[in-house]
């Protein structure tokens, strides 16, 4: 049995402690320091899950600099607008990801490379010429090596500057304001309450989702300054986090429901073939788990199933038991202590319970924010002190909040947010098409699928091949989509505006559910 003492972080072959780790974090602080790194800068990491990524992280926290992981999926294009307009000073990155770095690396920026380590060559099938820094270039380790650690350390707030997608097509970086002990002591209680952290009890986790998401960078940089025993998964697979969860008698971590269903896809020998006994809270998150799905794990693991309901903006606002998630279906949960929850019509009236609208929230304490660069968008979205991300829901009369649509057109596939405008303005740069329309349609595993209806220019040639091939040049991956139809005339409301909904509904109609 390996060792299950806490205050270490695993990967693959290598492990390292906790102390160790926070050592080079503060080294890597003076390093940053010594570019010219000063308190509200930021450090980009475009990085996978990886040891460097927890130093970067805390190192720029240490100097009340705002670390900004990049979502390494993304193309060059992409990928560049973000260090772009965080304005990025330092960029640490792996050196496979180079490629998609180095044409829109901005003038003057320092970059550090991480050479690949061997579990992540082989999750992602990475050859080993892709994995080792360039000669020339400045690696972490041997840059770290001759680091001063840094003079009078700031308390480093654990919040990193997300970026999530906007509706105009760009991303936008969701800026953290006043980091101070309150904050903090916030952060401890929402471990607490949340997560299942409890004070001298061990944690033993594993980090299954990308740290540039907002709940997993929160979980695990948590988790680990807190002492936890805790697993990098370098990518998720079902029978492999039951081998881990055995293996490490790992008590606690974060899913998505996508997990869930690749979970119970397993066949029964192999689930029945694992002990997951040990587990004591597995919140899950950041989309919609249908209700048949939650019933099936709770019967397999029992009732250390929890749920949360928040956005990048407000953290977590809401939370659930299992208990409770039986008793209230289809519910994200009830207000956490200090959240506020309210639900307004179209004219900004307050509904009863039962109400349906906009959802508002806000957790007293919380640090504001802002959308970088953005302050006018940050106030498009508030209301009374409260703000929404576009979800539309109601509360029952014991306050469970429900979930029924979004106002805007957030697609969440697979616990990722993605916005239509921008694969629709991508779209409209490919010769032959007229118009488009993009939006989600259900999906058993990631919840919802990205669906494009084109209506092409007379005589145009397209057709689904050549969509996607445009597309990939432009766009992640995972912003292509997977259904793609060719309309002659799309259905349009008076002004001319294609009626979007009439088009999603028919998919959704059959399904008993809107999101």
């Amino acid at each position: 049995m390996p060792d299950l003492a806490g205050g270490r972080l695993i990967s693959g072959e290598r492990a390292i402690a906790r102390e160790m780790l926070l050592s080079r974090a503060l080294c890597a602080a003076g390093g940053f320091a010594a570019f010219g790194v000063e308190p509200g800068d930021t450090v980009a990491l475009v990085l996978r899950n990886d040891f460097p990524f927890f130093e970067a992280s805390y190192a720029a926290q240490l100097l009340g600099a705002y670390c900004v992981p990049v979502n390494w999926h993304g193309k060059a294009p992409e990928i560049g607008y973000v260090l772009r307009d965080s304005a990025a000073k330092v960029i640490v990155a792996h050196a496979d990801l180079l490629p998609q770095i180095q044409p829109v690396l901005p003038d003057g920026v320092t970059l550090l490379v991480v050479p690949t380590p061997l579990e992540i060559a082989a999750a992602y099938n990475i050859a080993a010429d892709q994995c080792r820094a360039l000669a020339g270039a400045r690696t972490w380790d041997e840059w770290l090596a001759g680091c001063t650690p840094l003079a009078n350390p700031g308390a480093g707030g654990l919040s990193s500057m997300i970026y999530t997608s906007g509706t105009t097509g760009h991303p936008k970086g969701v800026k953290r304001l006043n980091l101070d002990a309150q904050f903090l002591q916030l952060a401890a209680l929402a471990a607490r309450e949340v997560l299942g952290f409890e004070p001298d009890k061990p944690v033993r986790t594993v980090i299954t989702g990308p740290l540039y998401h907002a709940t997993p960078n929160f979980y695990g940089l948590y988790a680990v300054r807190d002492g936890a025993l805790a697993i990098l998964q370098p990518r998720f697979d079902a029978e492999e986090l039951l081998q881990l969860i055995e293996e490490y008698r790992i008590t606690h971590f974060h899913a998505v429901p996508t997990m869930f269903v690749r979970l119970l896809h397993l066949p029964e020998e192999v689930r029945k073939r694992y002990d997951v006994s040990s587990l004591v809270r597995v919140v899950h998150g950041a989309a919609p788990c249908p209700p048949h799905v939650k019933q099936a794990m709770l019967d397999w693991w029992g009732p250390v199933i929890t749920e949360y309901y928040g956005a990048t903006e407000t953290g977590f606002v809401t939370f659930h038991t299992a208990e409770e998630a039986l008793r209230k279906p289809g519910s994200v949960g009830r207000a956490l202590s200090g959240a506020t929850i309210k639900v307004y019509d179209e004219d900004g009236r307050e509904l009863p319970p039962g109400g349906i609208g906009e959802v508002y929230v806000w957790l007293e304490g919380s640090p504001d924010f802002t959308y970088h660069g953005k302050p006018d968008q940050r106030r498009d979205i508030e209301r009374n002190g409260l703000v929404s991300v576009g979800d539309v829901g109601y509360l029952d009369g014991e306050g469970y909040l429900f979930l029924c649509d979004r106002k805007r057109d957030m697609v969440i596939s697979g616990g990722v947010n993605i916005y239509p405008a921008e694969i629709e303005a991508a779209l409209l740069t490919l010769p032959g098409v007229r118009d488009c329309a993009v939006f989600g349609i259900p999906h058993e595993e990631f919840g919802e699928q990205l669906c494009a209806y084109i209506e092409p220019e007379r005589d145009a040639a397209l057709d689904e091949a050549s969509v996607r091939a445009h597309l990939s040049r432009h766009l992640s991956d995972f912003k292509v989509p997977r259904v793609i139809r060719f309309e002659s005339g799309l259905p349009r409301e008076d002004s001319g505006k294609i009626m979007k909904r009439k088009l999603r509904d028919a998919y959704w109609e059959a399904t008993g559910r809107r999101i």
